[in-house]
């Protein structure tokens, strides 16, 4: 069996998961191609090679040219990934990830998940990083996730829709609830909503207990 395992030594957000795919060797044109079956238009993928402490990682960004002025909910997404071409796999993984942030957002607004509506996750990056990363699974032929257990930063404030919001926000925290967690001192947002869930979604199995694993790639994912 093939997995991958996420070492959230820095948190984990749907940037540095795609980064870090792209390090292990997926190209960068594959994924796109693979990402304009949504028929989305105004993102382009960059990457570039940033290097932290010594170690050399691969950073992704999404450059979004075109800004919408309305706000998606998950019928709206669940409705783009339906109507693309990509793989019933990928489709099904993407939902499994929208739809454990929108349960999320649900308690935490006391609303259902068909009222609640997207701001930062849904937008145009924050669809290119879920269903980039369901895109990259799939490539790479990975049945299970696992993760170490997932840092997160604490002390400060995240800029949002809602406005300042903790660290970490309330959604983030409600999609790691019972999963393995560390609060650090670092006054900084290291795990996004969108990182938590595609680490904690139905295919993903938890940390891994003294493992035994035969490692193929060791790449590296950065978000800044």
């Amino acid at each position: 069996m093939k997995i991958a395992y996420f070492d959230t030594i820095a948190g984990i957000s749907g940037d540095m998961v795609l980064g870090a795919f792209v390090s292990a060797g997926l190209s960068l044109d594959e994924l796109g191609q693979e990402l304009k079956k949504l028929s989305l238009p105004g993102f382009e993928l960059q990457t570039s090679h940033v290097e932290r402490s010594g170690i050399v990682a691969v950073k992704l960004d999404v450059v979004i040219s075109v800004h919408p002025k309305y706000h998606r909910h998950l019928k709206d997404i669940i409705e783009i990934i339906d109507r693309s071409e990509l793989s019933a796999s990928v489709k099904d993984r993407s939902k499994k990830i929208f739809h454990q942030i929108a349960v999320a957002e649900a308690k935490v607004h006391n609303t259902t998940i068909e009222k609640i509506h997207f701001h930062e996750v849904g937008a145009l990056d924050s669809i290119v990083d879920i269903i980039g990363a369901a895109i990259c699974l799939e490539k790479f032929g990975i049945e299970r996730v696992y993760s170490s257990p997932v840092k997160l930063g604490s002390g400060g404030f995240s800029a949002t829709e809602h406005g300042q919001l903790p660290i970490p926000t309330p959604a983030t925290l409600e999609i790691l609830k019972d999963y393995p967690a560390v609060l650090t001192d670092i006054n900084f947002e290291l795990t996004t909503p969108t990182g938590a869930a595609t680490s904690t979604t139905p295919f993903c199995r938890s940390s891994l207990t003294m493992p035994t694993v035969f490692m193929r790639l060791l790449p590296k994912g950065c978000a800044f």
